[in-house]
C-alpha cells in the first residue's frame, strides 16, 4: 500500500501534467540552491520548475497519459511545467546551461508529443507566439498594400489619361 505522502506527491505532479502545455526534464547535477532559485526566477511565472522523484514522475506521467518521458526518468531530474508558452522557459533553460553547464537537458513533451534535447533546443530557438504574430501581421499588411496599388494603378492611369485629353481639347 503506498504511503500517504508518496500518494499526494504523485497525485500533486499528475495535476502539473495535466495542467501543463509542455514539461521539460532536465538533469540538474551538482547546481547549487542559489542557482536553481536563479533558474527558477528566469522560468516566468508561467512555469513550475520541480525536483522529482524519478518512480514517483513516471506514475504520475502514466497517470497523466504522457508516456514518452520513462526513458529519461534517471538520475537527479527536475521538470519545467510550462502552463503557457513553452518558446520563453525553454530560451531561459537553454541560456542558464550555456552559463551553468551542470544543467542538462534531457527531453520533453509538447501538447502530447515528444521532445529531445534537440527538440528543446529548437523550440528555443523560435521567436516567442507575439513576434510571430507581429510579423505575420506585418506580411498580410504589406500584401495588402501591394495589391491596392496594382488594382489602383490602372484607375490613376485612366485618370491621367482623361486629364490629358481634357487639357489637349481645351489647349
Amino acid at each position: 500500500m503506498a504511503r500517504p505522502d508518496k500518494a499526494a506527491a504523485v497525485a500533486e505532479l499528475t495535476e502539473l501534467f495535466r495542467e501543463s502545455n509542455a514539461a521539460i526534464l532536465t538533469e540538474y547535477r551538482g547546481l547549487s540552491v542559489d542557482q536553481l532559485k536563479t533558474l527558477r526566477r528566469s522560468l516566468g511565472a508561467d512555469t513550475t520548475y520541480a525536483v522529482v522523484k524519478n518512480t514517483l514522475a513516471a506514475i504520475a506521467a502514466r497517470e497523466a497519459g504522457i508516456d514518452s518521458l520513462e526513458g529519461d526518468l534517471n538520475g537527479p531530474t527536475a521538470i519545467a511545467f510550462i502552463k503557457g508558452e513553452p518558446v520563453e522557459p525553454a530560451k531561459a533553460l537553454r541560456d542558464f546551461a550555456k552559463d551553468n553547464p551542470m544543467l542538462v537537458v534531457k527531453s520533453g513533451y509538447f501538447e502530447g508529443n515528444p521532445l529531445t534535447a534537440d527538440d528543446v533546443e529548437k523550440l528555443a530557438d523560435l521567436e516567442s507566439r507575439e513576434v510571430l504574430l507581429a510579423k505575420t501581421a506585418g506580411a498580410l499588411k504589406a500584401s495588402m498594400s501591394k495589391a491596392v496599388f496594382v488594382l489602383a494603378a490602372p484607375l490613376t492611369k485612366a485618370a491621367r489619361t482623361v486629364d490629358a485629353l481634357r487639357a489637349k481639347n481645351e489647349g
